[in-house]
């Protein structure tokens, strides 16, 4: 399957990326459950954004599940409090990259997240392909 375009890939990170920072930090009166777990699951489908993007040769299947385990291990690192991680994740960035409490939940989030992600990721392949018989650059 062909690889997105480079100017579609930018668009899904960036605009991934703003919903997340909306729905986080976006006063839109949504209840804190969508707060919390919408946050995280665009944060997952940012990174398969980035992985899918990044390796774009690599097959879906392949992304989703790289993508998966990066979600993981970052958050496996909320585990880890070493006084130079602490001070990080005292910041906005780290708090966005990274987060501060460890949550198995969270972890079912972005699995379901990237999968939604690679399963919108295969019918744009597919919608493409169709279309253009290749993907435009």
């Amino acid at each position: 399957m062909n690889p997105r375009p480079v100017w579609l890939s930018a668009a899904l990170i960036v605009l991934t990326m703003m919903a997340g920072l909306a729905v986080r930090f976006g006063h839109l009166g949504l209840p804190t459950v969508v707060m919390k777990f919408g946050g995280s699951a665009l944060w997952a489908m940012m990174i398969y954004w980035l992985v899918s993007a990044a390796l774009f040769a690599w097959p879906v299947r392949r992304a989703a599940l790289s993508a998966g385990a990066i979600a993981t291990l970052v958050e496996l690192l909320k585990l880890v409090h070493t006084p130079s991680l602490e001070s990080f994740r005292r910041t906005t960035a780290g708090v966005l990259l990274l987060g501060r409490i460890f949550s198995f939940t969270d972890i079912a989030v972005y699995w379901t997240a990237i999968a939604a992600a690679a399963t919108i990721d295969r019918r744009l392949r597919r919608c493409l392909q169709e279309r253009y018989g290749t993907p435009l650059q």
